[in-house]
């Protein structure tokens, strides 16, 4: 035990001990740690720069200032270019638009089923300003969930049908924040190529591996479908723990399109992919009731696993929506960015959405008028020559291109502004496509978009197309 103690707590070394233990050690051992003490000594002795003065003469700074150019904070853009000259709207109405003090027919707006300005939305959204005052002032995990909120999210359930709805404030963040809610690093999306801006945005937030597909083309889907099978194939072991995911629109904004929503559910259960799909242009629209692809193509709303929706359009408020099964919306209220930090949406807007979908169940033969008018303005537009018309024969955003380029992409957008412009000193309002063109992953071709509501009457229409019609004419004639 003594011997134990003096190895712990040795007695401190004698000279001659301490000279008899460097005279063992080799050579190079001693030759490092000198050169190691003198390195450490020299390191706290030395400072760890020179300071050496910089000072500039009053003329060399004159100079420096004459020669420095600061970058510019925007890039440059022409006096000429139209987002320098804003159209302003002091007036509108779902029949027609006041723009920079001209009245025109309105063939421009996405107010679907005329919501906006209506009376019953009108007098809900005032009845709940006066009630809740105009904001939440907080996220819905916070406190800025209000009945309102709970109110409308059950009606929603019930009016599709499915278990669950989960409310948004803003209907750009809802489909952008759903998707990588659920996609993560090492999953695959499949995804169409003429999705929305909002859904790229969640493509881009989810960083998965994307696999696009030509737009509305089951055939090119099948291949990558089948391609990605082989792999799995190859490697089980990655293919057991890669999650895959379906994302489309149900109505294609960008192209009128319609999704065949029946195909995409064969795929679902053959090739084991999880299908998103956002109706913000379907809703209120497709369907005898106006519940969107679903109820269109008669398929179980149970097949499509999350349905985003905003509620811009058919509704005539701000805001958006998703609906699926409560396992599915409950994680949104954990994971979903835009609806974890972000402000509820104001109580008024909520309330607003919720009297415009009790007129939709008061008054679903409302859809079926749009359907009707959206085929009218269709099969006109068809008659003009030069043109081609892109979308689905109901839907009630069309897409006007030139049958031919007259030279390149520019040229072409500044041809159909032209004939917006015009269209409006005749009375009718219309609006170029616009799309961020450096950030678009697939840049649609240039077109004038037409969108049709409920309350816009045959005279009105008609009258808007012969305008449309004559100008093309005219611009077509003049650029050949």
């Amino acid at each position: 035990m003594e011997s134990v103690w003096n190895f712990i707590s040795p007695e401190p070394w004698s000279f001659g001990e301490l000279f008899e233990a460097l005279r063992q050690a080799p050579m190079y051992h001693i030759v490092v740690e000198i050169v190691l003490i003198v390195f450490i000594i020299r390191l706290l002795l030395t400072k760890s720069y020179p300071i050496e003065s910089n000072e500039l003469t009053e003329a060399e700074k004159e100079e420096l200032i004459q020669d420095w150019e600061p970058e510019p904070l925007v890039p440059y853009t022409p006096e000429d270019h139209p987002d320098l000259k804003p159209r302003v709207v002091t007036k509108q109405s779902p029949t027609s638009l006041v723009v920079n003090g001209k009245e025109g027919i309105n063939m421009a707006t996405l107010n679907f089923l005329g919501m906006i300005g209506r009376k019953e939305t009108e007098e809900a959204g005032l009845k709940a300003a006066a009630t809740y005052g105009v904001g939440s002032c907080g996220p819905r995990g916070f406190y800025g969930t209000i009945d309102v909120h709970l109110f409308l999210e059950e009606k929603l359930a019930q009016f599709f049908g499915v278990e669950q709805a989960i409310l948004y404030s803003y209907g750009f963040s809802t489909v952008a924040s759903a998707i990588p809610a659920y996609a993560k690093r090492g999953d695959i999306i499949y995804c169409d190529e003429g999705v929305s801006f909002p859904i790229q945005m969640g493509l881009l937030a989810s960083r998965s591996k994307l696999k696009f597909f030509k737009q509305n083309d089951m055939d090119d889907l099948q291949r990558l479908l089948e391609d990605q099978e082989s792999l799995d194939k190859k490697n089980p072991k990655k293919a057991k723990v890669t999650r895959k995911f379906l994302v489309v629109e149900g109505l294609y904004g960008n192209y009128g399109t319609i999704v065949p929503i029946a195909k995409l559910i064969e795929f679902k259960y053959k090739y084991k992919v999880r299908i998103f799909m956002d109706e913000s242009y379907s809703f209120g629209v497709l369907g005898a009731t106006g519940r969107g692809v679903t109820e269109y193509a008669n398929v179980k709303i149970e097949d499509v696993d999350l349905i985003t929706i905003s509620m811009e359009m058919a509704l005539g408020t701000m805001g958006g929506f998703c609906l699926g099964t409560q396992y599915v919306i409950d994680h949104q209220s954990l994971c979903g960015l835009g609806y974890c930090f972000s402000a509820s949406l104001p109580p008024l807007l909520a309330s607003a959405a919720h009297a415009a979908i009790d007129c939709l169940e008061e008054d679903p033969g409302m859809c079926e008028r749009l359907r009707n008018k959206a085929s009218y303005v269709h099969e006109k537009l068809n008659q003009i020559d030069g043109i081609t018309v892109s979308g689905a024969l109901i839907s009630p955003v069309k897409h006007v291109r030139l049958a031919e380029s007259i030279g390149d992409i520019e040229s072409d957008k500044n041809l159909l502004q032209s004939v917006v412009d015009k269209a409006l000193d005749r009375g009718l309002v219309l609006s170029v496509a616009k799309y961020l063109e450096d950030e678009e992953s697939f840049l649609p071709p240039p077109s004038i978009r037409v969108t049709v509501n409920t309350e816009l009457t045959e005279e009105m229409l008609d009258k808007g197309v012969s305008i449309l019609k004559d100008l093309l004419e005219e611009a077509t004639q003049a650029s050949s």
